[in-house]
Order: C-alpha cells, then structure tokens, then sequence
C-alpha cells in the first residue's frame, strides 16, 4: 500500500476547532500518492468536477423545493371584475348554494330561474342587465300561461339574485330595486258549499284508489300541509289520546306541533293502518316510500266530485268549517301551523254562511222575516257547542 503525506500543520491552520470539515482543492493533493504525479493531478481534476456537480446538484433540489413550497400554498381567488359575471354563473356558483341553505322555497326558486330567468338573461353580464330588459320582460310574461303572482315570483327572483350580488361586492347598485309588481290579489274564496263538500267526500270514501283518498281525506279532517300527512309514521301519534305531533323536520316553519285528532281523522287513520306495509301510514303502495305526486289522481277526484280542491284549498275548507263552528282565528292559527297570525287573518274571510250571517242581522231597509213560531215544548236538552276541531266530514266514528 502506497503511503499517503499529510500536513499537519496546513491542516491545523485551516481547522483549528478540528471539525470535519470540506477540504479545499489546493490541499488535496496530500490526499494521493506522490510517486505518480500525473496520475494524482487527473485524481485532483476529478475530485474537483464531482464537487461542483455535487455542489450544484444541491442548489438545484433547494431551488425545487423551494418552489415546490411555493406552490404549494394556495394562490388567494381572484376576484372578478365588478359586473363582468354572467347571471347563469353567479347563480350557479354563488346565489343557488345559498339559497338551499337558508331558503325554504329553493325548489321553487330553481324551477323559476330554469324556466323563466336562464334562457332570457343567463348568458348576459351583471352589470349589462337593465330595468327596461325586465320592464320588457314583464310584459312579455302578461302574455304566457303563469298567473299574475306567479308573474311576480319570476320578477321578484331576479330582484332578489341582483341583491344578492351587490351585497357581494360583484354589482355596484340593483337595476330592479323599487320596481313596480303586479300585486294581485289572488285571496279566492276557493271553499266548496255544503252541497259541493258532500260530493266531494263521497267520491273520497268510495273510490278506488284507497291510498291516495285516504290521504285527501285526512288533509280534509286536519288541515295539515301534504308534505306533512305524506311524511307520517306511526311514532308521530298518539291515538289514545288522539294527537298528532308533526317534527319540525317536516313543518314549513321548521318548529314542531301537537295537533288534537278528530272523530274523521281517527278514521281514517284506522282505515289507512288497513293498508299499511312500511313505516309511513300513507305510504305508495308500489314503492313502500312517501308519495311524490298525487296530482293526476286528486284532479280526477275532484272532477268527479264537481267541485275544484286544490292541494291546499284542503286547508281552506278545515279552516273554514272551524270558524263555521264557533272557533277563533287563534285556533286556525295553531292547528293550521301558522307562525305569523297574519297569515291566518285571511281565513276570516273564507266563512261566507258566517259572514252573510252577520249581514242579515245587520238588515234594517226590508222587514225580517218572523221566524216560524215554535211549539211548546218539553225540556229541550242543552247541546253542547262545537270544539274547533269538532267532526268536519260524514266519516264513520272509528273503532
């Protein structure tokens, strides 16, 4: 083996601390033989060049990481600018995501927007929207099959979206603040007569389809909305002490309530007990799962029965036999579910025999008539007054 000449005092000088350290070009000399000196200057060459590869290779993975950290970190959203988003856009990444959490008519809204707002003004930046585009577009939609507060649902929408963008900053002012609505009172007196209701719950007792009648039938003896009765499991009642407590998870106004049951709700609750298979009492028999529509069959109901029942005039016309029978405006506020009571002021006006009632006491220009005198009598027996929730429909008592 070759001897290898060290200087120590090169050494010393260049490390007093004595630590490893990298040795210079110059000193490696000492590192390698001295009887070949050729063969040690190629060995110095290349011990050079791989230090500057190293050296370089080093700088290179510092410089890529680095970077790499660079990117890593997420580069801040760039805000559009004022105005340049098209509606369809601002309602699909920001307005539609919102409205599903805070709104409880988000479907509505949506089906609005895709039928009446999308293709007219989707593709149309927010700040090149005008109130005469609109103004237009109204009297455009005066001349379509929508009813005139749907009308103003279409407008109110739009209004509603170009708020919701100034208050994100993406809008400078709202074109359709303070535009006029159409503003129609569509307050029907939609209640069937006496005459109308006995059809009608005549056709609903003897009809085929079970399921479905007896599903009108209990909106008819409660009042309650379909998305309620449609959503109905046993657990929800209590039928020995005839109540019905609906979840806040299915009320409109999102807060639970205790209804009492009457005499045709018990039975048609045991009429529908008959039938069912699952865990929701007015299931569809086909799927075991709440009905989705119920639509074709109930206008076939009604047609037969002659009279026009709107899912919801059901409630009108509980509403309107409770006032009929000495309730409160009160009471068609707590059974009906009603969080404003101004909601349920409108129900004053609905009972007409009620109302034409007070109008004959009032009568002073034409002589009432003399009512038929009546003959003697025993005792007559005291008959007790109609509760609120007294016995709307013909029903058999239940079992």
């Amino acid at each position: 083996m070759v001897p290898v000449i060290r200087d120590p005092v090169t050494s010393a000088n260049k490390n007093p601390s004595n630590e490893p350290s990298q040795p210079p070009p110059v000193e490696a000399a000492a590192l390698y033989p001295i009887t070949n000196p050729a063969t040690s200057q190629m060995a110095i060459a290349n011990w050079s060049k791989k230090s500057k590869v190293a050296e370089t290779s080093h700088l290179i993975c510092l410089s890529l990481s680095n970077m790499s950290a660079r990117l890593s970190k997420q580069a801040p959203e760039q805000k559009p600018a004022l105005g340049e988003m098209i509606l369809d856009a601002f309602w699909t990444h920001h307005f539609y995501p919102t409205c599903k959490l805070h709104l409880r008519s988000a479907q509505r809204s949506e089906q609005l927007y895709r039928l009446w707002l999308k293709e007219k003004f989707g593709d149309i930046k927010l700040a090149d929207l005008s109130r005469s585009q609109f103004l237009q577009y109204q009297a455009e939609l005066a001349t379509t099959h929508l009813s005139p507060a749907s009308q103003d649902h279409v407008i109110k929408l739009a209004r509603r979206l170009l708020n919701y963008a100034v208050e994100l900053e993406l809008l400078e002012r709202n074109v359709l603040k303070g535009i006029k609505l159409r503003l129609v009172n569509n307050e029907l007196h939609d209640v069937a007569d006496a005459d109308g209701l006995k059809r009608y719950v005549e056709v609903l007792r003897t009809d085929s389809n079970r399921p479905v009648c007896n599903v009108l039938m209990y909106a008819l003896s409660t009042g309650a909305r379909l998305g309620e009765i449609l959503k109905l499991t046993e657990d929800q009642l209590n039928l020995e002490q005839g109540l019905w407590t609906i979840p806040a998870a299915n009320a409109k106004s999102k807060k639970s309530r205790t209804v009492p049951l009457n005499e045709s709700a018990l039975y048609v609750l045991a009429e529908a007990m008959k039938l069912k298979k699952t865990e929701y009492v007015f299931a569809n028999p086909a799927t075991g799962k709440p009905f989705t529509t119920i639509t074709r069959v109930r206008h076939r109901l009604q047609k037969l029965g002659g009279v026009k029942m709107r899912a919801h005039t059901l409630r009108h016309q509980f509403a309107d036999s409770v006032l009929a029978h000495g309730g409160s405006l009160h009471s068609v506020q707590i059974l009906l579910g009603h969080s404003d009571p101004r909601v349920s002021q409108r129900y004053a006006k609905l009972s007409m025999e009620a109302q034409r009632a007070a109008a004959n006491g009032a009568s002073m220009i034409v002589p009432k008539a003399n009512p038929p005198s009546v003959p003697e009598a025993k005792e007559v027996e005291a008959i007790p007054a109609a509760t609120p929730t007294a016995e709307i429909l013909q029903f058999p008592k239940a079992a």
